[in-house]
């Protein structure tokens, strides 16, 4: 089978990318001929025959050039073109897009369907509902679905994308078009990585009914192999340090805790909220082993997000070492941690609610072990990428066959 991988970056950027860039090489392990379309970048691990992709835009320089990118983001002609080319020289069977937005544009879907090829597309984010890709309010520092049950005019008056009025009226202006002309209609198949993400596309446009299907993301499950060796004395967080990821209540929630360790693993733009806490020590971006050893030694892992996260790789994770979760009762993070058996889920967002949680998962011996036993056990229903892609590829064959 021919398959066209098609993402902005084409290179390890962030979650998007490790999962299409790990999902690519396995289907070309298990023999299917993989090219990829994207943005032109030096740091490009990937690639497609002819060498075609659209023009670097770098949103932080300073040439004339710049002065393009609003009409570029909006709808790329550019991107179209090009992936038509590619699709002439591959002819590939099915194509799989990921994130598109600004850099591609959903102009692409256009190209694609002119060309006949069914197109597959993993929603990794909120933005086909959301201008601002989270359903959150960055000023506010809370969740917020106002611009699916009111007007895209919110965006505008919160200033929801980088606190630019300019960005977020781009913003608006992007996913007012493609509504209106209801563009992602046109995609065959939208694979969600959570029940809670499924069900909003679905509450907000009925034309996704049909079109929808939620399969948790896969993880390296030998690399993560559960193991019985130290157990450390300290919690730790993995993830962007930024207030939507729940920083503030780290903060406080470690001052409330001065007889806990907490270990942070990752960078971002608010970690100075975490700085001269005694009880807490900034590891840094992490990766490979060194992360591996610090999760798999953790009393548990805290995941306290203030936005909906989709299906946290840390959660499955944590799981597959044999580690509890303490996470928040919303968003994709409720399906992964069951209450009581493989983690706490925290019903009240304030740091007072979390840390009641973790003393009570923790300093409850006969209750702790055995969250770490069920999580051990959690293992084998952790999609591997094996068993992601042969999922993947029946419903490939699927679309392929209508």
């Amino acid at each position: 089978m021919k398959i066209l991988m098609v993402n902005k970056f084409l290179y390890p950027r962030g979650g998007s990318e490790s999962y299409m860039l790990s999902l690519g090489e396995h289907l070309q392990r298990m023999g299917h001929d993989v090219e990829y379309f994207g943005m032109y970048d030096d740091k490009n691990t990937q690639g497609n025959s002819l060498g075609l992709y659209t023009t670097n835009m770098d949103f932080h320089s300073k040439g004339i050039h710049r002065f393009l990118y609003p009409f570029k983001i909006i709808y790329s002609f550019e991107a179209r073109k090009k992936i038509m080319q590619v699709i002439d020289d591959f002819k590939p069977d099915i194509v799989h897009m990921n994130n598109i937005n600004f850099q591609l544009t959903p102009s692409i879907i256009y190209g694609i369907k002119k060309k006949g090829v069914p197109i597959v597309q993993t929603v990794h984010d909120y933005q086909m509902i959301c201008p601002n890709h989270l359903l959150y309010n960055f000023d506010q520092n809370c969740p917020c679905e106002k611009c699916i049950s009111g007007s895209y005019i919110n965006c505008i008056k919160n200033k929801c994308i980088h606190g630019s009025t300019v960005k977020s009226v781009l913003g608006v202006l992007e996913a007012k078009l493609y509504s209106w002309l209801r563009t992602y209609k046109k995609v065959d198949l939208f694979v969600c990585p959570s029940n809670f993400l499924e069900k909003k596309l679905l509450a907000a446009k009925p034309y996704y009914k049909g079109k929808t299907i939620t399969i948790h993301n896969f993880i390296n499950k030998e690399k993560f192999e559960a193991s019985g060796g130290n157990n450390g004395d300290y919690i730790v967080f993995v993830g962007r340090l930024s207030k939507e990821k729940g920083i503030e209540y780290i903060a406080e929630t470690a001052r409330l805790l001065p007889e806990y360790t907490f270990k942070i693993a990752g960078n971002g733009p608010d970690e100075d909220i975490l700085k001269n806490i005694p009880n807490i020590e900034l590891a840094g971006f992490l990766t490979g082993e060194s992360l591996t050893d610090l999760m798999k030694n953790a009393k548990l892992l805290l995941l306290p997000s203030v936005c909906y996260e989709n299906c946290p790789l840390s959660i499955l994770e944590a799981h597959s070492m044999g580690v509890p979760v303490v996470t928040m009762n919303s968003g994709g993070m409720a399906e992964l941690v069951k209450d009581g058996v493989t983690g706490t889920l925290v019903n009240d967002p304030t740091p007072e609610a979390i840390a009641l949680k973790i003393k009570e998962t923790v300093e409850n011996e006969d209750y702790y072990n055995s969250l770490r036993e069920n999580c051990k056990n959690e293992k084998d229903n952790i999609l591997s990428v094996q068993a992601y892609s042969d999922i993947l590829i029946r419903e490939y064959e699927r679309l392929i066959a209508r």
